[in-house]
């Protein structure tokens, strides 16, 4: 279901679903809805909603798309220490990800 894919991509970019009503213009109380009563965002809707999402309209509406990103996540960590590591990384807001890389390379050098 979009809706389900929406709220999940919300939490990824760190955004609450007030910025996320904020950055789209959406009503809270329609955002709740979806979540509420399981429905999904009308199609004028969607290129607003990818745009804030960071996501292309074939992913959103896609059928498989953030389930073949978790087979990618598994795919790519060797232990389950570097897929909690994966996964956190990609659920971190892009100014969380810099501190992160920032730390990573002072590490490296040590």
């Amino acid at each position: 279901m979009i809706s389900e894919k929406i709220f999940e991509l919300i939490l990824r970019n760190g955004v609450t679903q007030k910025e996320f009503s904020e950055e789209t213009g959406i009503s809270q109380s329609t955002i709740s809805d979806w979540k509420r009563k399981g429905t999904n965002p009308s199609a004028d809707k969607i290129l607003k909603i990818c745009e804030v999402l960071k996501v292309t309209p074939y992913e959103l509406l896609g059928e498989n798309e953030i389930e073949r990103k978790a087979v990618d996540l598994e795919m790519c960590a060797a232990n389950t220490e570097e897929k909690m590591i994966l996964e956190g990384f990609r659920n971190l807001p892009d100014r969380k990800k810099e501190r992160i890389l920032g730390y990573l390379a002072a590490l490296q050098e040590e």
